[in-house]
């Protein structure tokens, strides 16, 4: 962004007063982001989990000299700073956001629905690059700070800004209308998601519809009925002659293809742009997508597009996900995009150290790059994505895709339950169940969580090993790994009297004092934990040697996910008998932590000093209505490898376990029971979705590879295929299992590669 205002006119529009003449280029309020703060106003804005005032100092050493605070004389304590004093700093950002929203007159697109949002939003934008200099939401920037952010990159040289929005309770689009000011709108669509704020769905509804109050035309499919007096409606059957020309073979994402061509088209966009386009649009998956690479590289496929903001954005993205690791930029330049490479570079050196290579065709790669994070960027006339596919460690075509938006949301879920003051442990064990401890770690880190907690001390070292600092608790540490635990300042749960006079003998022998450790109570569920008869014996033990000290105590509820269970009563009081008892005899205070996810929505009343939230943050629960309020994080796809056609008395398959009663079409698909597609699923039991369709295995599933029945669906060749996802929950798969979501997501085989996405 470059705002160019001066300080005193913001001061003035905030309320306040100042006789500085300082010019503000920018807007800062998370000081990762933050390089050069010569020119940058710092909001303090309070979060869920980070208090921008506390972070003040930060912002100071990196050149801010200008504070947005709502705690008066916030900065006295720092030398030639200016400070303005509002009551609540987010409201000023939005203030000013909107401010500088009206500083411009051409039309400004407001896009909000259940779903389709980011993918209608950059389908427009590829639509309309030729004709508009665009500005866009970055990612699925839609909450209010997102939205304010993106009206910030607004600037004299755009024709067409498109900002995405999105809402979480009653009052959200007011806010958001207030504040963008739209003149024209889509509406995509209308779920259930957040209709737990709402009395029905009517009224989320009406809620949204608060975003297109004023605007000039608004743009929705069929499926909503909407009465509004500019209001354009979008058929099945509108644009049928450009759906040839669309890749992709699914009808969700055809609606939001033709939603992106109305708007387009009463831009005025002319209709053979439109028809060039639409056979580019793919999949956004390969947004900010996440893998690793070979040769220990971690690669962000970023190949979409290239535009000063989205550039700046993914260079943010890298800096805070490189983990400690080197970080390069390859960026695909054609021959008509010379000119950019001055700004490119600029902008890529203004984030040193960093290592940057532009590069004109995919025989120019250099893969002799290791131990490294790399942001491939280009526009698709560049062919990146081949670059990205050269990095690619496993080429197995069967993949995970895990949402860290949707568990950032879901955090804040929880977070919104507890006392504000109350910390929280996510629980990254068995690989941080299924998805990638490593780069799960690092994601919680930045997102300032308190602590991890893992089940052995080797994934312990896997995280320290890859830049993780947060303090991590391991819940199963035998004597043998308790100097591995000491070299990577891990903190070992103590549950046995024996196993704490081996760690003290072990601390002595490395010569450490008030090294951390966690007391793990038995209170009633009967595996590991210090009973009643050694609980005397450990405290004194503790308190004679000076080599330990006591982080925390702990204990296991045994059905949290039942509620007002006598038991789980008799567990809490017991926990509270115990550990008042320990901080009695210590001088230092402890944290107290019993409850998980599901002690979380059902016993919050005993969250104590801290909660451990698990599989509840991908988006699992086994509480209905709880469930209602998680995103799902996870999405399990694959891609058809052939098709083949059948005659009556085909067998097919191992065991000839299916034949074929008339004729009919199969897919085969590489998936199979290594991955964590069991035999159970086979002959029908289990299925995937292929064009919207629930496709039923025929014959055994076998190690690799499974068959579907796709008759009539007109299947090719690398048609996508989904496991897991929209049309099949985590719920309904293991269901069919006859087993639960932990266990299908803890059986998720190595070899399929995990993409990661900020959605």
């Amino acid at each position: 962004m470059k705002l160019n205002y001066e300080y005193g006119k913001i001061a003035s529009l905030l309320s306040s007063s100042s006789n500085s003449d300082s010019v503000i280029q920018s807007i800062g309020y998370d000081t990762r982001k933050i390089s050069q703060g010569e020119n940058v106003l710092f909001f303090a804005l309070k979060g869920d989990f980070r208090d921008g005032h506390d972070f003040i100092d930060q912002a100071y050493s990196k050149g801010v000299r200008h504070f947005v605070v709502s705690n008066v004389g916030s900065t006295n304590h720092l030398e030639g700073t200016n400070e303005i004093v509002v009551a609540d700093t987010f409201e000023a950002l939005q203030q000013l956001a909107h401010y500088h929203r009206s500083q411009f007159d051409y039309p400004v697109i407001a896009i909000t629905g259940s779903y389709g949002k980011t993918t209608v939003k950059e389908w427009l934008s590829e639509l309309c690059t030729p004709v508009f200099n665009i500005i866009r939401s970055p990612k699925s920037y839609n909450s209010r700070l997102g939205v304010a952010l993106s009206l910030f990159e607004m600037n004299e040289d755009a024709s067409l800004a498109i900002i995405e929005t999105g809402i979480s309770a009653p009052g959200d689009m007011s806010s958001l209308q207030k504040m963008i000011t739209p003149s024209h709108g889509i509406f995509t669509s209308l779920g259930n998601a957040h209709i737990e704020h709402f009395r029905s769905k009517q009224d989320l509804k009406l809620e949204k519809l608060n975003l297109f109050e004023t605007i000039d035309l608004l743009i929705h499919p069929s499926s909503i009925e909407i009465n509004h007096p500019n209001a354009k409606v979008v058929n099945k059957r509108d644009f049928q002659s450009l759906k040839s020309q669309f890749q992709l073979n699914d009808d969700l994402q055809w609606q939001n293809c033709q939603l992106a061509i109305a708007m387009a088209i009463e831009l005025g966009v002319p209709e053979s742009v439109i028809e060039r386009s639409v056979s580019k649009l793919g999949a956004l998956s390969m947004r900010l997508e996440t893998f690793d690479g070979i040769k220990n590289n971690t690669i962000i496929n970023d190949a979409y597009n290239l535009d000063k903001d989205s550039l700046r954005h993914a260079l943010e993205y890298q800096q805070l996900s490189a983990g400690g690791k080197s970080r390069v930029v390859l960026i695909g330049l054609s021959e008509k995009n010379q000119d950019a490479r001055s700004w490119i570079t600029e902008m890529v050196n203004s984030f040193s150290p960093i290592n940057l290579q532009i590069v004109n065709s995919t025989d120019s790669v250099d893969t002799s790059i290791s131990d490294s994070s790399i942001l491939i960027k280009g526009d698709r006339s560049t062919n990146m994505e081949l670059i990205a596919g050269k990095y690619k460690r496993q080429q197995h075509q069967t993949y995970l895709q895990i949402d860290f938006g949707a568990i950032r949301k879901n955090i804040r879920a929880y977070k919104a339950k507890l006392n504000v003051e109350t910390k929280i442990l996510c629980m990254v064990k068995a690989s941080s169940y299924g998805s990638d401890a490593t780069k799960t770690g690092l994601f919680l880190e930045q997102m300032g969580v308190d602590y991890l907690g893992v089940a052995y001390p080797d994934e312990g070292v896997e995280l320290r090993n890859h830049g993780v600092t947060l303090p991590i608790l391991v819940m199963n540490c035998e004597a043998a790994a308790f100097s591995t635990c000491i070299d990577h300042k891990l903190e070992p749960a103590i549950f046995s009297f024996s196993q704490l006079e081996s760690f003290v003998q072990e601390l002595i022998l490395h010569a450490k004092l008030n090294y951390p450790i966690h007391l793990k109570l038995e209170t009633g569920m009967n595996r590991m934990g210090i009973d009643i008869q050694e609980f005397n014996a450990i405290v004194q033990k503790i308190n004679a040697q000076p080599e330990v000290t006591i982080i925390s105590v702990y204990s296991h509820l045994s059905e949290a996910d039942v509620e007002n269970s006598d038991h789980v009563q008799d567990q809490i009081d017991r926990f509270l008998k115990m550990s008042d008892k320990i901080q009695s005899t210590i001088s230092y205070p402890i944290l107290r932590h019993l409850i998980n996810s599901e002690g979380i929505v059902n016993y919050s009343k005993a969250q104590f000093d801290m909660v451990r939230l698990g599989i509840g943050m991908y988006g699992v629960s086994d509480n209905e209505n709880w469930r209602k309020k998680l995103a799902p994080s996870l999405a399990w796809y694959s891609a058809v490898s052939q098709v083949k056609r059948l005659n009556p008395d085909d067998a097919v398959g191992y065991r000839r376990r299916f034949t074929a009663a008339k004729s009919m079409e199969i897919a085969i698909i590489p998936v199979g029971y290594a991955d964590g597609f069991r035999r159970q699923l086979s002959n029908g039991k289990g299925g995937v979705f292929i064009k919207s369709t629930f496709c039923p295995t025929v014959g055994n599933v076998c190690m690799d590879m499974i068959m579907v029945d796709v008759t009539g669906l007109n299947v090719k060749e690398k048609d996508s295929v989904e496991i897991i996802g929209v049309h099949q929950s985590i719920y309904e798969f293991s269901e069919k299992l006859g087993t639960i979501p932990y266990e299908v997501m803890t059986h998720f085989s190595g070899r399929m590669h995990r993409k990661f996405i900020e959605g």
